[in-house]
């Protein structure tokens, strides 16, 4: 990855406490798997920002090898990778999410 792109990537994810990287706006999600992160972080009530990697090829093929993930949507917490739908329904269904999200929105 070329250091541009990087640092594009990291100006992204660094840009809110809670980043996802989705088909579509948190308005109007253009994939299941991205309408169920959305769903999950609504019933939060908690605010985060979505990146449409549909609006940009570089950063679609970019934010899999950022994160050496291979699938969208992505979710970044704090800066830090957290994974993608499945982990995102697992950790919801265990509680640890929402502890996840509790103490990165105190810090």
């Amino acid at each position: 990855m070329n250091p541009e792109l990087k640092q594009r990537i990291d100006d992204i994810v660094n840009s809110s406490q809670i980043m996802v990287f989705m088909k579509g706006s948190k308005l109007m999600p253009q994939c299941g798997f991205s309408n169920n992160v959305v769903q999950i972080l609504n019933s939060f009530g908690v605010p985060f920002e979505g990146f449409d990697v549909l609006s940009d090829p570089d950063i679609r093929q970019g934010i899999k090898e950022y994160s050496n993930w291979p699938t969208i949507p992505q979710i970044y917490i704090n800066g830090e990778f957290v994974g993608g739908s499945d982990i995102m329904i697992e950790l919801y269904q265990s509680g640890e999410l929402q502890q996840m999200i509790e103490v990165a929105l105190a810090s």
